[in-house]
């Protein structure tokens, strides 16, 4: 996910910075089943430190084992590892492990994609076989055509590899909260672990700032009546936390003409129905699409009491939705968990 890379990609500046070499771990393939997928990353560096996971930690410590020899060479190998001797996931995880230099000129264009909420297309180059050595490695393609390899170590020219996993990485997933009190700290603080852009709207009498607001991208006091909303669209979730029905009311007929994936807003069940006969009235060109994407109250059903855990309860939804999945306890689930 384009959030692990940012993660990635910062902790390896300040690792060049402190004269320290990275490498960059891929799992470009899987058979059977693991932990997580193909397109997981994690960040290696030669004093033994490590940012991110491919696994759920069993799996980390035999690649960075078997990572010293790309400190060492500079070349990237390919790596197995046979889940289904060590693990309860019964699956073998295809790994590429290769040097990884962040260069000025790629820095700059990967700040920018991340800031014009663009797609990042990587291509990875690999051979499905053990101890691999050759000119394999990774590049990464934004706006169809600025192109960065991941070191100077790979050249895509001369690249013979007969694999390649391709992952089109979008956009931060965006959630734009509309409230400034205590639960809005909570529900911030909880999203921006899963590494969600955080965009927050507070009262233009009472703004509030970034410091109010652990892990969020931006905050600024508005109105419902002056707010210019943008990059509203169907990645991205919105949760009207203001406490004010009639708040609530103005800033829904003017989402109205937008159509994002998910719009929680906090308040109880009986007042729906006279909020959407409202919305009508003041927003007659409502769609029917618009309001399947309202959630109200918002939350799942989880028993959630204090504001941690209705903020838990909210985001677990919001997953729900934009997933596309029916939520129930997986035990009760027959198959695969994944597709």
């Amino acid at each position: 996910m384009l959030h692990e890379l940012k993660e990635i990609i910062q902790q390896a500046i300040i690792n060049q910075k402190k004269g320290l070499k990275n490498v960059l771990v891929t799992v470009v393939d899987l058979n059977g089943s693991s932990y997580r997928k193909p397109g997981v990353r994690m960040l290696i560096s030669n004093d033994d430190s490590y940012t991110g996971a491919v696994s759920g930690g069993c799996v980390e410590k035999e690649i960075m084992k078997r990572a010293q020899a790309v400190f060492a060479d500079k070349k990237a190998k390919i790596i197995t590892y046979d889940g289904r001797y060590r693990l309860g996931c019964e699956g073998i995880l295809y790994i590429l492990i290769e040097p990884f230099i962040i260069s000025d000129a790629f820095l700059a264009v990967f700040l920018l994609a991340l800031e014009n909420r663009e797609t990042i297309k990587i291509d990875s180059y690999y051979k499905k076989q053990d101890e691999a050595i050759g000119n394999y490695g990774s590049a990464l393609t934004f706006k169809k055509t600025e192109q960065f390899t991941v070191s100077d170590s790979f050249s895509l020219k001369k690249a013979t590899t007969e694999t390649i996993f391709t992952q089109h990485l979008q956009p931060l997933f965006k959630l734009l909260i509309i409230g400034g009190e205590h639960d809005a700290v909570k529900l911030s603080k909880i999203a921006a672990n899963l590494g969600w852009q955080i965009e927050v709207i507070t009262a233009a009498k009472d703004a509030k700032t970034l410091s109010n607001f652990p892990g969020a991208h931006a905050v600024i006091g508005e109105t419902p009546e002056t707010i210019q909303f943008s990059d509203i669209e169907e990645n991205t979730a919105i949760v009207l936390m203001n406490h004010s029905y009639v708040q609530d009311l103005k800033y829904l007929v003017q989402l109205s003409k937008y159509q994002p994936k998910y719009i929680g807003i906090l308040g109880a069940p009986n007042r729906r129905e006279k909020l959407f006969d409202e919305l009508f009235e003041f927003s007659p060109e409502t769609t029917e699409e618009f309001l399947d994407c309202i959630y109200t109250p918002a939350g799942l059903n989880i028993g959630a009491k204090t504001p941690e855990e209705i903020a838990i309860s909210i985001i677990a939804e919001i997953l729900s939705v934009i997933r596309e999945k029916k939520s129930f306890p997986l035990r009760d689930l027959q198959g695969k968990i994944h597709n």
